[in-house]
């Protein structure tokens, strides 16, 4: 995926980076909080600033429509002076869930009522998705329906489509279906722990009817820490990206290639995330190896060969939408968890070999506490994560660590079950790791670096803020996963290879080749983010690479005209390489995940021309 660099942050103050992550994580994928314009604060603004507050942040609660009173009493139930901005969001939202519908909206409850629905499905359900799409509310309140029956039911089991609680029931015995006295059991646990049944159902499903209690729970609290930072980050952005999704950017589109219609692609019900997410086989794991399902189609085969990432938990369609642009290859979907200690869903799509891969050494360590040692003289029996949740770009504030601390230190011994509980969900939101007696902290950037496979300080130095290093490490590949996959090609180029990396990030993919020892003879980068093409040039410096790096800013910008010259001068591309952002792909987006739409993951289709241009130049330069 590609980065989006908030710039350079010369004014980095060091001791109070812990107490604003939250407002200095300007990391939206459309606007940053520093960017948007807004009014001055009404005249409580400089009283809320002297409790804890900075002026960005109550503007921006301001421009989410929140009245001054209303933030002001927030900020007195959430601790007053040490009030963290997310906690006082949360109680905002509550406040804005208990209040009566706009009359705006008295039309649509009216005639979804009449339809049978609910009132209070309705409500909620236009507090969660706004007004601005009937067909997908109507869809939610379906959900409603069906997930009820599914609790009186036996006979039916349910079937999850999407990362946006949209479910359907299937009936088909050769899909995967839970046990029903087992999914009964958890479920009601799960309920009774305060999870709506509704979330508690797709978590169960997307888990797996093995999945202990522990690792549903584990996946509800990634799945709400990324919804809370979509709706922080973005709310103000709401409408806006609301017009814009509606905006069909076709343009952006290559021409489609004539070709026969691949009915396993034609619904995007066939492309089902795998359980295990083991792709065509990881190692340690020999019996999960596989072939490939539907065969690479004639027009796809390389070389040059290709690889393309994004997020495997995609909105309904999207993975069918991009296989058919890249030449109906089936995509790869692939958990990060089996290559070290911290998850991370990804799908590729890809043309390489599958056979003979080989995984980089040495290999990385797959616990927590084999990762962290120093972490196991600290961590309590009652803590059994062994994995971390997917590393993301936010790290927990000082505040909430101090405050798990002392609610820790109330208790001599081991704490009640129910401070363990809240205790648990949060390390599991924010991958906190055990530093002492009570003493949690969030992952330092460097130990990110160790287990996404970078080497030690890839992103330290250069004038990069600390904010900017935990931004680029949250968005960029894992480094073993996606060598594991380009290990076929070591035998096929002895003599090194020519790359096109495309959203080039911190340069996961070069990481990857220098560990394969697979020689990078050029590399065209191209990379919008200033800090990353910092990053990348620095380790390309670093590791005494012999070959040639080439850099641009703007895949946009990348003419035809300009590929085909580079090809000419370089003896074309082996292998063209990278993600498109996932800015309007991500599960935890509820705001403007609009999918290939959108205004950044539209940039898919970049990716698509230019991988028109190279294969095609390179079938002329053969002839």
């Amino acid at each position: 995926m590609m980065e989006h660099s908030g710039g350079d942050d010369s004014d980095e103050n060091w001791n109070t980076d812990d107490e604003l992550e939250i407002d200095n994580f300007q990391s939206s994928p459309v606007h940053s909080m520093s960017e948007t314009s807004v009014g001055p604060a009404d005249a409580t603004s400089p009283n809320l600033i002297q409790k804890g507050i900075s002026d960005e942040t109550f503007a921006s609660f301001i421009e989410m429509g929140f009245s001054s009173e209303m933030i002001a009493r927030a900020i007195e139930e959430t601790g007053g002076e040490n009030s963290e901005p997310m906690l006082i969001l949360e109680t905002l939202f509550k406040y804005s869930t208990s209040t009566e519908p706009s009359s705006s909206k008295s039309k649509i409850i009216n005639d979804l009522t009449g339809m049978g629905f609910p009132e209070e499905n309705v409500i909620k359900v236009l507090q969660e998705y706004g007004d601005e799409n009937i067909d997908e509310i109507t869809n939610v309140l379906l959900t409603y329906e069906e997930v009820e029956k599914m609790s009186k039911s036996k006979d039916e089991s349910i079937n999850i489509n999407d990362d946006d609680n949209i479910y359907s029931l299937s009936s088909d015995e050769e899909e995967d279906k839970l046990n029903y006295s087992h999914e009964t059991g958890i479920l009601q646990d799960l309920i009774k722990m305060q999870y709506s049944r509704e979330e508690a159902a797709k978590a169960i499903e997307r888990c797996g009817e093995d999945a202990s209690v522990e690792e549903v729970v584990d996946f509800i609290c990634a799945a709400q820490m990324a919804r809370q930072f979509d709706e922080f980050f973005a709310e103000h952005d709401k409408k806006e990206l609301i017009t814009n999704s509606k905006k069909r950017r076709v343009y952006n589109e290559p021409p489609r290639r004539e070709r026969k219609p691949n009915t396993a692609m034609a619904n995007d019900e066939l492309i089902r995330l795998p359980k295990p997410m083991t792709g065509f086989g990881v190692p340690n794991e020999p019996g999960l190896m596989t072939q490939r399902t539907v065969p690479i189609p004639d027009v796809g085969r390389g070389p040059p060969y290709f690889y393309y990432e994004n997020v495997a938990m995609a909105p309904k369609g999207v993975w069918a939408k991009i296989s058919s642009h890249l030449y109906d290859i089936m995509p790869e979907f692939v958990d990060s968890i089996y290559f070290c200690a911290a998850a991370r869903k990804r799908g590729y799509v890809h043309n390489l070999p599958i056979h003979n891969r080989f995984q980089i050494q040495p290999p990385p360590h797959c616990t927590i506490q084999e990762a962290f040692p120093l972490t196991k003289r600290w961590w309590p029996s009652w803590d059994r994560r062994r994995k971390l949740n997917c590393l993301v770009t936010c790290i927990a504030s000082a505040q909430l660590t101090n405050r798990l601390r002392e609610k820790l230190e109330n208790h001599d011994g081991e704490p009640p079950l129910s401070v363990q509980k809240e205790i648990l969900e949060s390390c599991r939101k924010w991958n906190l790791v055990w530093v002492g007696k009570n003493k949690l902290a969030p992952l330092e950037a460097d130990e990110m670096e160790k287990l996404l496979g970078f080497p030690r300080d890839h992103t330290r130095g250069g004038g990069i803020s600390r904010t900017d290093r935990y931004k680029s490490l949250g968005n960029s590949f894992q480094v073993d996963t996606v060598a594991y996959h380009l290990s076929a090609l070591k035998p096929l180029f002895p003599k090194g290879i020519n790359v096109l990396s495309l959203f080039t990030g911190i340069g996961g993919g070069e990481v990857a080749l220098h560990r394969l020892q697979i020689r990078m003879n050029v590399v065209v980068s191209v990379e919008i983010s200033e800090v990353n093409r910092n990053i990348l040039s620095s380790f390309w410096e670093q590791t005494n690479q012999t070959g040639i790096l080439r850099e641009f800013s703007d895949v946009t910008k990348l003419d035809n005209h300009t590929i085909e010259r580079l090809m000419d001068e370089y003896g074309g591309f082996d292998l063209v390489i990278g993600g498109s952002p996932c800015n309007n792909l991500a599960g935890g987006n509820r705001i403007s995940r609009v999918g290939l739409e959108g205004d950044h993951s539209s940039l898919f289709f970049e990716y698509c021309r230019i991988l028109e241009t190279v294969r095609g130049k390179s079938a002329r330069m053969r002839r």
